[in-house]
């Protein structure tokens, strides 16, 4: 079982996130909290993984929008290696339907990247207690949130969510492989496979299902 407390007493932190500067502003927040240490830090999913097995943090802190695997994909494989972790994800999407997605594949909590710098403290230490923990914003866009939105956004996987956000901010296939670590072939075909589950014929047709699921704004 994982420790919610190193021998020193503190709680021990696993940063996953692609950006060595990102991961360093967040070690150097958390540790100036004296009950917080960052034990690890990961920029992908099989550092993540091998440094959760290894560490076995009390909270693994977890972005979203990793290269190649999505960080819901790495949640769910922590949690079958390693059910009783406690993932935060904290990511800069702020929708419902990332949060929703995050909640029911086991996250303890969802915190947006837009959020005051002490919350990040505060999401840490109440997960680590066992609690739930949901930013303010990320609260709001879930309470926003209908059942039918949820429906139709539930027949695309986390990455094809992504890949349908950049489509609508206007990004090409071959920029959306470039940020999303991905082939330009793959990008195509998940921008195929969205307009087919969605049934949009049209660049306008996914903005408005875009705006429709809060991925962008109206």
């Amino acid at each position: 079982m994982s420790e919610a407390r190193s021998p020193s007493g503190r709680i021990t932190v696993l940063l996953v996130d692609d950006h060595a500067v990102v991961r360093e502003g967040y070690r150097r927040l958390l540790e100036r909290d004296e009950s917080l240490h960052v034990a690890g830090e990961a920029a992908t999913a099989a550092d993540a993984m091998r440094l959760d097995a290894q560490l076995r943090p009390a909270v693994v802190v977890l972005d979203i929008a990793l290269p190649g695997i999505s960080g819901i994909e790495i949640l769910r494989r922590i949690l079958a290696r390693r059910p009783e972790a406690r993932v935060l994800m904290f990511s800069m999407y702020h929708d419902g339907i990332y949060a929703t997605r995050a909640i029911n594949a086991g996250a303890r909590g969802y915190l947006s990247k837009a959020s005051a710098p002490d919350l990040l403290v505060q999401a840490v230490r109440s997960v680590a207690d066992g609690h739930r923990y949901f930013s303010p914003d990320v609260q709001q866009a879930m309470s926003k949130q209908s059942s039918e939105v949820n429906q139709l956004a539930g027949a695309l996987s986390t990455r094809e969510l992504e890949v349908l956000r950049m489509l609508a901010q206007g990004y090409g296939v071959d920029q959306i492989g470039e940020r999303l670590g991905l082939s330009s072939k793959t990008a195509a075909n998940h921008q195929s496979s969205i307009k087919q589950k969605l049934g949009a014929n049209s660049a306008l047709q996914l903005l408005l299902i875009a705006q429709q699921f809060g991925l962008i704004s109206g």
